[in-house]
């Protein structure tokens, strides 16, 4: 299929294009009237935090404005991100729920283990919040630590239903600190969503304007000879991959957030030098992978989703679409930007930890936009001197300074939802990933995470499914081992069973993979027990398996969380019975 052409879709160009780094004052407006004009609006104070046991929450459309031009969010108890919610471990909560919109609505306890009719899945766990509906959420807290919560129905999530959770424990806190931030990331446009994945389905690159330039070309021939970036460029379009599809939305449309605030907004978290403070990341972006740094301090990994492990200390962390990362940091100066990236480069979240407010620190500039690899596309193949590229209409390419490599193209198997196939993917856990490799900086990997205590269910598997990561870029479609969601049928897990998922990623884009109201328990390429996680990255042409004890009778949902990738297809339902 031929590309579309910029000009069919109404495409500006990309020339001419401002990256919106947001309004100083961006953020919620308090009254209808207030936001005919942007001078005239008013802001809000930042979500507020509830604690306790009994919790009123109500969904609506409040008027926001990040980028001078104003819109409509939706919005909880007024506010974006959602209150915060501080549960104790051990109690049980009480969470009524009322929907004052137009539609349906939903909220996910996001990593919460919960009875299923509470996880808050329309058609899944349960039928969802009705227009003028009171739901009430109720259940026991088992664990502690930090995690979020979103909307699961519709574009919600997209247009600012979200929030966090921190849950303390039984007992004393083993992570002490003496000052303790949320830090939510998230992403705003100014498009409807419906609106962006029309644009998506109908040229999945709309986005993506870290296109192969004439320089880009001059300096491969520069570094590799003539013939070298020819053949590299030959090689890639004659297997309809793009090297730049690093991300399929990027700051042409998003804002980027931190708690809710701009760039230029500058959310500040106040310390006194020497503190030691605790910082709650959490990426609650609907379709980013955040890269977070702070200047001039180390970060010491604390947590991983909500659980403890093993202290690991840092420059810099790749959060995953839904994951969660705490640290403890000890800054010493007056002022220290916290600065996330996106894996794209094309844009960034910010704010400030400082002595007192409106300080600020000096902005890093983004790093430059890598190109995809061959390792990132074949895997092991990918590093294979002498292995053999097989394209689908017959033909041999070279692969420069790499001799051939084998690219399986699955429409015989899968059908057309899929593009391709990876033979030999990679399981090594200690990639940071595309953009982070040999930065020159020590980056966090999956190899570094170990949960405190060792493995919780100590039992070895009863058996093992295979479950392959599939998509085809031209037709935007996302699926699970050639199936979107709407065809396929549920997985079935044994209640009480313990069993080993292996997750093949046939795709050139990473997948953060959420497992509702189970653990997944990554396991290291020799299969030892690694750390416990609710979302786990799958990284392109990888192989990643990981133990779940299904402890949970129910339906469950299992998807991508990048949101348009769910919508898309790549979702399934679980069935412990």
């Amino acid at each position: 299929m031929k590309p579309i052409s910029r000009a069919l879709l109404n495409l500006p160009d990309p020339s001419r294009r401002r990256f919106i780094k947001g309004l100083a004052v961006g953020g919620m407006l308090l009254a209808l009237p207030s936001w005919v004009k942007t001078a005239q609006a008013k802001i809000a104070t930042p979500a507020e935090v509830l604690v306790g046991t009994e919790f009123d929450l109500t969904i609506a459309e409040t008027p926001v404005d990040f980028t001078g031009e104003p819109r409509v969010a939706t919005t909880v108890n007024g506010s974006m991100p959602a209150p915060t919610l501080r549960w104790r471990e051990g109690d049980t909560v009480t969470i009524r729920v009322t929907n004052r919109l137009a539609e349906e609505t939903s909220i996910h306890w996001h990593g919460i283990i919960l009875p299923y009719e509470m996880d808050g899945v329309p058609g899944i766990s349960f039928k969802g919040i009705a227009p003028g509906e009171t739901f009430t959420y109720r259940f026991k807290v088992q664990q502690s630590g930090t995690y979020w919560y979103h909307s699961h129905s519709g574009m919600q999530e997209q247009t600012g239903l979200y929030g966090a959770i921190i849950i303390d424990p039984v007992g004393a806190d083993p992570i002490q600190a003496d000052r303790d931030y949320v830090v939510l990331l998230s992403d705003w446009t100014d498009e409807d969503p419906m609106t962006v994945f029309g644009k998506l389905k109908k040229q999945s690159d709309y986005y993506n304007f870290n296109q192969p330039t004439a320089l880009d070309f001059s300096q491969d021939m520069g570094h590799e000879g003539l013939g070298a970036a020819i053949s590299k460029r030959h090689m890639w379009n004659m297997m309809r991959m793009n090297m730049t599809d690093l991300a399929d939305i990027s700051a042409f449309t998003y804002t980027y957030l931190m708690n809710g605030t701009t760039p230029a907004g500058n959310w500040t978290g106040i310390f006194r030098p020497g503190e030691q403070v605790r910082l709650r990341l959490i990426n609650a972006t609907a379709q980013n992978f955040f890269d977070l740094r702070i200047p001039g301090l180390k970060m010491q990994v604390v947590q991983a989703d909500g659980q403890n492990i093993e202290p690991v200390t840092v420059d810099e962390i790749r959060l995953g679409a839904a994951e969660t990362y705490d640290v403890l940091v000890t800054p010493s100066d007056e002022a220290y930007t916290l600065f996330a990236q996106t894996m794209d480069r094309s844009g960034y979240a910010c704010g400030t930890l400082a002595t007192r407010a409106g300080m600020k620190a000096a902005l890093p500039s983004l790093d430059k936009p890598e190109s995809l690899t061959m390792m990132d596309m074949m895997g092991n193949m990918g590093n294979d001197d002498m292995a053999e590229m097989h394209h689908e209409e017959g033909m041999d390419h070279h692969a420069h300074a790499m001799g051939h490599v084998t690219v399986r193209h699955a429409s015989t198997e899968y059908g057309p939802s899929v593009d391709m196939r990876v033979d030999t993917p990679r399981t090594n856990l200690d990639d940071p990933g595309i953009g982070l490799r040999n930065n020159g900086r020590r980056v966090l990997t999956y190899a570094d995470l170990h949960t405190l205590g060792g493995a919780p269910d100590p039992r070895k598997p009863d058996r093992e499914i295979e479950l392959h990561l599939t998509g085809n870029m031209e037709r935007y479609s996302w699926s699970i081992d050639g199936l979107e969601f709407g065809k396929s049928t549920p997985v079935h897990f044994r209640y009480g069973e313990r069993l080993r998922v292996i997750f093949v990623n046939d795709t050139m884009m990473a997948h953060p993979m959420h497992l509702h109201g189970l653990w997944s328990d990554l396991e290291s390429p020799d299969g030892h027990f690694q750390v416990r996680k609710h979302t786990i990255i799958v990284q392109p042409a990888q192989r990643v398996t990981f133990q779940v004890t299904a402890d949970a009778l129910g339906r469950w949902a299992w998807h991508c969380h990048l949101f348009y990738h769910m919508h898309a297809g790549m979702m399934r339902e679980v069935v412990v019975a």
